[in-house]
């Protein structure tokens, strides 16, 4: 675009002179007239000179002044200053149409502006109350973002942290890696493992990289203590219901033997008191046998498993009723398939238990291998303790089974979930297995 040489009201007064020069040559040449004496010609030739220069000076003052106004008014408004309003916005004309459009324009940025600051003080707050310790790195690696969580961690203020290299805080080597991982790492304030995410975002269009890192210690911690806590409640449960009894029949026992005077039948109180013991002794065997066999879980042997093939073994394996079979797709996947077959054989069997009629079928997507195993009995009436190692709410159980097949579940990388039937009478069991 050429460069002008005059200014906008340098323009406009260039303009309005020449606009009103035919007007001055007709009055010129009027003025010429013999009509009129010298001195009346120069007079009226000198008042519309004057009377012109006066209207394109007026003219000139107006558009500069209204022009300067509104140059003011955007200048404001890119400083950010809202503050600041236009008179005449009332008045009709263009100017006025202007002025209206932009007070409204003032008026929706500070709308704007004012949401932005609130916004970015809630997640100032939010960031500050998570317990994640979040660091934002700008291109050159310097930190520009910390929370309260990553003071903590750096035993170091914000103010002390902020511009400093990532070098410099020791944090260089947890930018670089995989999108997530989890590392045990030692740091001034924490020492411990710690799942460590990394992304990567742009702030006016300069890269920056954001290290999210979250104590795995204290979560493992908090669920090793919770674990330890329902063990032992159960351990006491348990030795407690069948150590009651053994001291209570002891000490009548005791009380018998010593007596120099004993009733007729005394020695078949004896044997009934060593048969209670005897029974509350093999219970406690087993209790204890049940826990070896939940703290042995071997790892996984993993071979080629079809599918189809274990499903229809585990049927056959019952023999109180027909278990059917609901065809699946062909399926191999990789896993132990001694470990699968004693979890479906749990399941098959808390199915009978519980219904008159048992299916296992099978699924598959793109992403896993679904198992499921319903039957038509009253359902669940509490989901809470279902996998708590030695719950049990059948007379004679162990508490066991469904607590060993989640792990197994688990120790092939799947889940297992246990639930009421949506669409009949019943419970359904969800076994899925990532496939390979």
């Amino acid at each position: 675009m050429p460069r002008r040489f005059l200014a906008f009201e340098q323009r406009v007064l260039i303009g309005g002179l020449l606009a009103f020069t035919p007007l001055l040559v007709v009055i010129g040449m009027l003025s010429m007239s013999r009509s009129l004496s010298r001195d009346e010609r120069w007079l009226v030739v000198g008042a519309v000179v004057i009377s012109v220069i006066a209207f394109v000076a007026v003219v000139r003052a107006q558009l500069v002044y209204r022009l300067r106004t509104l140059s003011n008014i955007v200048g404001a408004l890119r400083e950010d200053d809202f503050s600041i309003r236009l008179r005449g916005s009332d008045e009709p004309g263009a100017f006025g149409e202007v002025s209206y459009e932009l007070d409204r324009l003032t008026d929706a940025l500070r709308e704007q502006r004012l949401g932005a600051m609130e916004a970015a003080a809630f997640v100032r707050t939010v960031i500050g109350e998570i317990d994640s310790a979040i660091f934002a790195f700008d291109a050159r690696d310097r930190l520009q973002l910390v929370n309260r969580a990553g003071e903590r961690l750096l035993a170091r203020y914000a103010e002390q942290l902020l511009g400093r290299e990532a070098k410099e805080l020791g944090l260089d080597e947890l930018l670089r890696g995989d999108p997530a991982e989890t590392r045990e790492i030692t740091l001034q304030g924490s020492t411990g493992r710690w799942l460590i995410r990394r992304s990567v975002f742009r702030d006016q269009g300069v890269p920056h990289r954001l290290l999210v890192m979250s104590d795995l210690s204290r979560a493992l911690r908090d669920e090793e203590r919770l674990a330890w806590q329902r063990l032992l409640r159960v351990l006491g449960h348990e030795l407690n219901n069948s150590l009651a009894p053994i001291r209570s029949i002891a000490t009548s026992l005791q009380d018998l033997v010593t007596r120099e005077e004993r009733p007729d039948d005394w020695l078949e109180d004896v044997k009934h008191g060593l048969a209670v013991i005897g029974s509350r002794a093999g219970g406690l065997a087993r209790f204890m046998e049940a826990y070896a066999k939940l703290t042995r879980l071997p790892r996984p042997v993993v071979r080629r498993v079809d599918v189809g093939e274990l499903i229809q073994r585990v049927a056959r394996v019952e023999q109180r009723m027909s278990v059917n079979v609901d065809e699946g797709p062909p399926l191999v996947i990789d896993a132990d398939a001694d470990q699968l077959e004693q979890l479906l054989i749990n399941l098959v069997r808390n199915g009978v238990d519980a219904g008159t009629e048992v299916r296992i079928g099978w699924s598959v997507n793109a992403h896993h291998a679904e198992i499921t195993v319903t039957d038509n009995g009253g359902g669940i009436s509490g989901t809470a303790n279902l996998f708590v190692p030695f719950f049990t709410t059948k007379q004679g159980g162990s508490g066991v089974g469904l607590a060993l097949s989640r792990m197994i579940a688990e120790a092939h990388g799947g889940t297992l979930t246990l639930e009421n039937r949506s669409d009949a009478k019943g419970a359904i069991a969800r076994l899925r297995l990532p496939l390979s």
